[in-house]
């Protein structure tokens, strides 16, 4: 399969080719992922990375656009964190089935400055592609199911597309029936 994708107004080039577009963490797992030769980039104006201006300006739909949103409880005192990919055209469940998921009481947003630092993208263009490791990764089923997705590639003047079914087969992921609403 290739790695130029089309949606909306966007064109994609190969990642592989252009890692420099991307967030340090994501470029390290795409130079070992199997099938990071399916996946696409695209520059995009940073003041245009959130989802409503993608599908505003670059003619992106709702539902192939997707958000990962990074979570957090504790149980016991052990902190429980995830990152939780949904549509553009959801939100994640957070206060009930992502909070059932992660086995706590409550379930909060992971502090902005702190999601960024641990790990190590932008805020506005974190994607599950590169997230910690201990972290669990939460996957809505619908988004596998979706056949071309946009999503964060890390920084915030770019967008990775490519094959909705890869991001529930990233290390770790976890393909979750009804993660959002």
């Amino acid at each position: 399969m290739s790695a130029i994708h089309h949606l909306g107004k966007l064109t994609t080039v190969p990642v592989l080719d252009r890692l420099d577009l991307v967030g340090a963490p994501v470029a390290e797992l795409l130079r070992t992922w199997e099938h990071a030769a399916e996946v696409g980039v695209v520059e995009i104006d940073p003041e245009l990375a959130d989802t409503s201006s993608t599908v505003d300006v670059y003619g992106v739909p709702w539902e192939s656009g997707a958000n990962c949103v990074v979570v957090m409880g504790k149980r016991e005192g052990v902190e429980r964190i995830a990152a939780c990919v949904v549509r553009g055209d959801t939100k994640a469940d957070v206060n009930n089935r992502v909070k059932r998921l992660l086995d706590v009481r409550k379930c909060s947003f992971l502090d902005h400055d702190r999601a960024v630092t641990e790990t190590g993208m932008e805020y506005g263009g974190i994607t599950p592609i590169g997230t910690p490791p201990e972290w669990r990764l939460l996957v809505d089923a619908r988004v596998p199911a979706t056949p071309t997705v946009l999503i964060g590639s890390g920084i915030r003047g770019s967008k990775i597309i490519l094959p909705g079914h890869l991001l529930g087969v990233l290390p770790g992921a976890e393909v979750v029936e009804d993660l959002a609403v």
